[in-house]
């Protein structure tokens, strides 16, 4: 695979400074799965390019602990030795670090000044094809050239293969064109020759920081970049919007910023954590569970109420446990403080004794970022396992989104909403589950009513019979 970078600037020979590679030597370097080779096949006063070329070890391949099994020799006949893919990201990393980072010892002004930068790619394989090539490098800001190869030149009738040559081209920093390749290479072909888990959520946060949550394709990106991973891609997505401000309001997996519900009803979350509030201490409870907390922002709430004596907050983010961590300021609290609140890391799809006990449990906003097919899990979760006396949940009604005229008919309010209901279909969901575990439940409407649609959020209050 060949990555080949051109430089316009005057004078073009200063792309070796901003490598950190010398123009006139050929080198090598040693990777784990093969060798890295950087040589410049051209270098003059108006045009240098630098080459990048990957050989890879088909053979350490094979004895890898990972291989691909979508068929009994898929060891053995693949494309990974020879197309660009996650291979070129973690090369990129290791051979071009220092200009990945954009830092440049004898150019420092250069590193951070647009330069006309070309970058070719050979070859690329592209699941979705040229469409998704445009759509991921266009928003950018990216000129992009497309070359598409057949199956077999012999035999036209056999159509295209999935494998192109890709030039792009722009006025940018050659920092911010790695970046891009690091985070866009791998996602065309959606795989990966290593393991993907929490930790690449914030690879992709720190790559994709200034940009990737204004893309248009970034669900898609992200997606692809953590290989459909559910769990990973909701944790990711959330983190992204909220970290960058560009599609979370606030700490409670509330509406996009882009979605009318927020100018329509700028106070709709204060209101919901209110009434959220109000219905926990009117019950009387003490010891209370905020599943899925978020930031932080109904434990703040709940810290400044002493009624409640022991207050633990559960996410599966372990980002957002740090924030709410600091945004609670729990280092500064005094112990007597400090012994009232904490925060713990889970999943609400798996049994956790250490939910177990409590008076009360909020579900502010969460289940609809659920699959509805591990709803299931998350009913025996909380409902037959934790049993709270009181457990007081909130989603959005679904029919108040007819209100908001800008947005689309169809679309969920966020773009992680796996599902919205209806207030008929929210009822029949939550009279079912409590007659199977043992609760009485009503129903509430939180925020400005409308005639025909009712309130923007429908609330649930459970109490165990």
């Amino acid at each position: 695979m060949l990555l080949t970078i051109t430089s316009t600037h005057s004078p073009a020979s200063d792309l070796g400074y901003l490598l950190h590679k010398h123009t006139d030597r050929f080198q090598s370097f040693d990777l784990s799965f093969g060798k890295a080779h950087v040589y410049y096949p051209e270098v003059c006063a108006d045009r240098c390019s630098a080459c990048l070329l990957l050989d890879v070890d088909a053979v350490g391949m094979v004895r890898g602990k990972n291989p691909d099994q979508n068929f009994l020799l898929a060891q053995y006949v693949n494309d990974r030795p020879y197309v660009a893919s996650s291979f070129l990201s973690v090369a990129i990393s290791q051979v071009f670090g220092s200009a990945l980072q954009g830092r440049c010892k004898d150019r420092p002004e250069l590193a951070n000044t647009p330069i006309p930068l070309t970058a070719n790619l050979d070859v690329l394989s592209v699941r979705g094809g040229e469409r998704v090539l445009r759509s991921m490098f266009e928003p950018l800001g990216y000129d992009v050239e497309i070359v598409r190869y057949p199956l077999d030149e012999r035999y036209p009738d056999w159509g295209d293969s999935p494998y192109f040559s890709v030039t792009v081209r722009k006025m940018t920093t050659l920092s911010d064109l790695l970046t891009h390749l690091y985070v866009l290479v791998p996602v065309f072909d959606a795989r990966k020759h290593y393991y993907v888990g929490e930790q690449e959520i914030q690879n992709l946060l720190r790559k994709g920081e200034g940009w990737l949550a204004q893309h248009p394709e970034k669900d898609e990106i992200v997606r692809r970049y953590l290989r459909y991973q559910q769990s990973l891609y909701r944790s990711a997505i959330y983190q992204l919007l909220r970290d960058e401000g560009g599609g979370i309001k606030d700490e409670t997996n509330e509406e996009s910023v882009d979605s009318p519900a927020v100018v329509a009803t700028p106070r709709l979350n204060d209101q919901r954590l209110m009434a959220v509030v109000d219905v926990l201490k009117s019950g009387g409870a003490m010891r209370v569970l905020d599943l899925g907390c978020g930031e932080g922002k109904l434990l703040r709430r709940l810290m400044k109420d002493k009624q409640f004596t022991e207050i633990v907050g559960l996410d599966v983010s372990v980002r957002c446990l740090e924030i709410a961590s600091a945004r609670l300021k729990l280092e500064q609290l005094s112990d007597s403080q400090a012994r009232r609140i904490q925060l713990i890391h889970g999943s609400l799809m798996y049994r956790d004794k250490r939910l177990e006990g409590y008076d009360a449990a909020s579900v502010v906003e969460v289940i609809e970022h659920l699959d509805p097919p591990r709803l299931k899990a998350f009913e025996r979760v909380l409902f037959e396992f934790a049993k709270p006396r009181t457990i007081v949940l909130t989603t959005p009604n679904e029919e108040y989104n007819a209100v908001w005229e800008t947005l689309p008919a169809g679309e969920f309010r966020h773009a992680d909403h796996r599902f919205e209901w209806t207030r008929e279909q929210f009822q029949t969901w939550a009279n079912a589950i409590a007659t199977r575990f043992g609760y009485t439940v009503r129903f509430e409407g939180i925020g400005t009513e409308h005639a025909d649609h009712g309130t923007p959020t429908q609330m649930a209050v459970f109490q165990k019979t």
